[in-house]
C-alpha cells in the first residue's frame, strides 16, 4: 500500500492557494506540490489529492492507495459521490457546484481504484513514534501561499 499525507492552503481575500501531496512508498518519501492563482481552500484539498493519485497511476505499481487526509470535504466525497452524481452536480438551487469538475475527476479515481481514505485531525500526529508527515504537508502548503505572495508582492 501507498500512503498519502494531503493537505491544501488558500488565502481567501488574495484567492491565492496550494496544494500538497507526501507520498510514502517503500520507505521513501516523494513530495509533489503546487500553487494556484483564483483559487479556493476546497479546490486545493481536491487537487492534493488528485494530483498525487495522478502521480502515483504514472509512476508506481501499488494495489491500494490510503489518502490521509484532514479535510471533511474530502473525505465526505466518498459519501456523497452517488448524490453528486444524480444531481450532476447541480445545487438545490439550481447553481452549478463550485469545484464540480475537480470532483468528477476525484469520483472517477474514486469508483475505479482501490482508494482508502483515513480523515485525522488537522495539524495532528497520527503516531509519536513516526515523522509527523501530516503537519509537515500543512506547514509546506501554507508556506507556499506565503511565499507567493511575497514574490509577487
Amino acid at each position: 500500500m501507498v500512503k498519502v499525507y494531503t493537505d491544501g492552503s488558500c488565502n481567501p481575500q488574495e484567492k491565492i492557494g496550494s496544494w500538497v501531496g507526501i507520498i510514502i512508498n517503500n520507505n521513501n518519501k516523494i513530495i509533489l506540490k503546487g500553487v494556484e492563482i483564483n483559487s479556493n481552500h476546497n479546490q486545493m484539498e481536491l487537487l492534493a489529492v488528485i494530483n498525487a493519485v495522478k502521480y502515483i497511476n504514472m509512476n508506481i505499481e501499488c494495489s491500494e492507495i490510503e489518502i490521509i487526509t484532514d479535510s471533511q470535504y474530502v473525505k465526505g466525497i466518498v459519501e456523497r459521490k452517488n448524490h453528486l452524481k444524480e444531481t450532476n452536480f447541480i445545487t438545490k438551487k439550481g447553481n452549478n457546484l463550485h469545484n464540480s469538475d475537480l470532483l468528477t475527476e476525484l469520483i472517477y479515481f474514486i469508483e475505479n481504484q482501490n482508494l482508502k481514505f483515513t480523515k485525522i485531525k488537522a495539524h495532528q500526529k497520527i503516531n509519536p513514534e513516526s515523522e509527523n508527515i501530516n503537519i509537515e504537508a500543512d506547514r509546506l502548503s501554507r508556506k507556499l501561499v506565503r511565499n507567493y505572495l511575497k514574490e509577487n508582492s
